[in-house]
């Protein structure tokens, strides 16, 4: 892990590309985005890039493929979408079927590849400003949570919006909302902070995704907008077939963090 965490992304990705990687990447490739991954028909990508326009703080897109094309060419030129996340997960009809360690076999030509920021992102400069990260000090997954917070209808797309959590103490949450502010398109500034049950989370200890975090004396729960939001809306408009990564398996980009943040 320590010798992936300050690797070029392309080292990572080859690790990845060879199964040597298959869990989470948060902490992994230092100072590089990472990004979540939709993969839709072509019939359906005008509609989703419309709802990701609408919702900018759950779905900031940072790249889109060409029809057919598994190569991010903005974000990663040499990359292979196909192969380089850890893990992907298949929906038909809005059901999740299967986890995956590639989609080789399930690519089609008429495919369309979304990537969307990723809060991963603005966890190094919490760090860099001495803000500790929970699920990083605990070696698991970001715990994710579906809200009650409605997301802007776009064609067949609608849901709610999923949020990740970090526990903050109660002395470092205005400077974590300053400091992931300078992110605004990787999610940005915090949708809520405090009181869960306010944005319809009854239970912080039973996520929707991801694993649950300990929260300590004197911390606060503090909410931003997750890129897992369109597994939710899939779940919810029930699309033929989407593929997204499995949550916090994300891809790695080329672009360094700084890139997206804002003075």
């Amino acid at each position: 892990m320590k010798e992936l965490s300050t690797a070029h992304p392309s080292k990572v990705r080859e690790y990845i590309r060879r199964n040597e990687w298959r869990k989470p990447t948060s902490g992994l490739a230092n100072g590089f985005t990472q990004a979540n991954l939709v993969i839709l028909k072509k019939e359906l990508a005008f509609e989703f890039l419309l709802f990701c326009q609408r919702n900018p703080k759950p779905c900031p897109v940072i790249d889109v493929t060409e029809p057919g094309s598994p190569v991010p060419r903005l974000v990663a030129p040499d990359a292979d979408l196909r192969t380089d996340l850890p893990k992907y997960r298949i929906y038909r009809n809005g059901e999740l079927v299967e986890e995956v360690d590639n989609i080789i076999s399930y690519w089609e030509d008429d495919m369309v590849a979304f990537l969307i920021g990723c809060s991963f992102t603005f966890e190094k400069a919490l760090l860099d400003n001495g803000i500790p990260v929970r699920h990083i000090e605990c070696g698991t997954n970001v715990p994710m949570y579906r809200t009650n917070i409605p997301c802007v209808k776009a064609g067949r797309f609608e849901g709610p919006m999923v949020v990740s959590m970090r526990p903050i103490l109660e002395k470092d949450v205005v400077r974590a909302v300053q400091v992931t502010s300078r992110f605004p398109a990787v999610h940005g500034a915090p949708v809520h902070i405090g009181n869960p049950e306010s944005i319809g989370i009854q239970d912080l200890q039973k996520p929707d995704f991801g694993d649950p975090v300990p929260i300590k004396e004197g911390e606060v729960p503090v909410f931003w907008a997750c890129g897992v939001t369109p597994q939710a809306v899939a779940m919810q408009v029930k699309p033929e077939l989407m593929i997204t990564h499995a949550p916090g398996h994300m891809f790695i980009t080329d672009l360094r963090d700084e890139q997206f943040g804002v003075l």
